[in-house]
């Protein structure tokens, strides 16, 4: 999956570096639900354990071969809101350097089209902290509207630290 600017692909361990430098920012993992990483090795253990998965993608600079942030899907089963058996919730974060330049809704796009023509999930949910409003921005201009749902986000890294509002895909 890709745009002229960035490409999504699977996480690899040679990525450790590069998710170290953005996700040790100390504004960008909170914003997403997690701490920010504290060191090379963390952020290894990360790829290892929770991006090793086909949900789970980086969202690559396609002018440097960077991972610059990630991008992925869950369900039902994994999801931080209620929903459906048939239904997804999309989740995303990009470095800092890379915020306001519409990557993450190139990202959100590609993410999208392989959930509604690859996957065929019935409804594509999304959420974000009420601390976060610029990924309700990315989510609004995707086709996302708000449910004016608020839930308590617990199975991110960290835990209930933030309500979040839930938003729906009217695509």
């Amino acid at each position: 999956m890709e745009t002229e600017r960035i490409l999504l692909r699977y996480w690899q361990e040679s990525d450790a570096e590069a998710l170290f430098k953005y996700a040790s920012y100390p504004d960008v993992g909170p914003r997403a639900g997690w701490p920010a990483h504290k060191s090379v090795e963390e952020s290894r253990e990360i790829i290892r354990t929770f991006f090793h998965n086909e949900t789970t993608w980086a969202i690559v600079l396609k002018e440097t071969g960077e991972a610059i942030g990630c991008i992925g899907y869950y369900t039902h089963e994994t999801s931080n809101i209620p929903i459906g058996e048939n239904d997804c919730e999309v989740g995303y974060w990009v470095g800092k350097p890379f915020w306001n330049q519409g990557i993450c809704t190139e990202a959100l796009k590609l993410m999208l089209d392989y959930c509604i023509n690859e996957k065929h999930f019935e409804n594509i949910w999304a959420d974000h902290f009420t601390g976060n409003p610029a990924s309700g921005r990315v989510m609004e201009k995707c086709g996302f509207s708000d449910t004016g749902m608020l839930n308590r986000c617990s199975q991110l890294v960290g835990g209930d630290k933030e309500m979040v509002k839930v938003f729906k895909y009217n695509g």
